[in-house]
């Protein structure tokens, strides 16, 4: 029988339940009848990591080292990384093209190391990302990244933006090299961001992939397909003990304006139970604390 996006939708939430942001599935959280925290903190997959459950982005509209979030300015940006830490963001997203190591490296500087998670991203693709035309191995590139955040270890680095389906053929030497840096303790974990379908099933697939950012949101908005053929295959992941990193839960800020879809894509992700943690890329800290009041409102519906 075919389902076209809207009913998919309508029988995936109605069938959440009480699985939320990964309650019910290995390794996931278990619903409590104490009050709901949005900044729960739970499992990455099996990697060891805890994340919280909302995480904070760097990256918006970001692109040969800066972002929107870099373009605020030293002291605004910094101020938002801080306050969401204050409010119990505990993972914090970056990516070497977002140019936004260093800010956050300032904004940390007295908390302590093993409170929070630092994701980054290489960029691994010839031209666009960042303005150099070398491609150092993840081995130099990671050493820099440690640089430039202050820490003697990174908690999960990704090779950035795949869309191929044989990434793992191409990205072979680099992916090798992770897994050294990892047995050595230099990172957590390694993974990938995910930007086509193909991609994504790949990821689902390799047993290398200890994490993956996916894009996932109610609408299908800025994802990698619709939402009736992204959801299994981010559900796989889930289910191989991968970490799941959910992206564009405001659909890259097109759902600003509208509370209903902001709602309903809270909702909507919150009942897969296959997301350990979202990550948005804040602007203000209101709306941190708006999206924390909607993560809030729909964990205690499902209770």
């Amino acid at each position: 029988m075919k389902m076209d996006r809207r009913q998919f939708l309508a029988t995936t939430v109605a069938g959440a339940g009480a699985t939320l942001l990964g309650c019910g599935g290995a390794g996931g959280r278990q619903a409590a009848a104490a009050p709901a925290n949005p900044y729960e903190l739970g499992p990455l997959g099996k990697t060891g990591i805890k994340v919280s459950r909302i995480g904070i982005g760097t990256g918006m509209r970001g692109g040969g080292r800066e972002s929107n979030q870099t373009r605020m300015g030293r002291e605004v940006f910094e101020g938002l990384l801080k306050g969401a830490y204050d409010r119990g963001v505990r993972v914090f997203d970056m990516a070497d093209m977002y140019g936004t190591h260093e800010y956050v490296a300032r904004a940390l500087k007295d908390k302590p190391r093993d409170q929070f998670v630092l994701t980054t991203k290489m960029w691994v693709h010839k031209g666009g990302g960042i303005p150099e035309p070398e491609r150092p191995d993840a081995n130099i590139v990671v050493d820099r990244f440690r640089k430039e955040l202050q820490t003697d270890y990174v908690d999960l680095v990704l090779l950035h933006c795949m869309m191929s389906a044989k990434w793992p053929e191409e990205q072979k030497r680099q992916m090798d090299i992770l897994e050294d840096l990892k047995a050595k303790k230099i990172i957590r974990a390694h993974g990938v961001s995910i930007h086509s379908l193909g991609a994504l099933e790949a990821a689902a697939a390799s047993p290398w992939v200890d994490s993956a950012h996916v894009r996932i949101n109610a609408y299908g908005e800025k994802m990698d397909g619709p939402i009736e053929k992204v959801a299994p295959v981010v559900e796989r992941l889930h289910k191989a003990g991968k970490g799941v990193v959910g992206m564009k839960l405001i659909g890259e800020g097109a759902f600003r304006d509208s509370d209903e879809k902001r709602n309903a894509s809270v909702r909507y992700v919150l009942g897969l139970g296959t997301v350990d943690t979202m990550v948005v890329g804040f602007e203000k800290i209101g709306e941190v604390d708006d999206f924390a009041a909607r993560v809030t409102s729909a964990l205690q519906a499902k209770a």
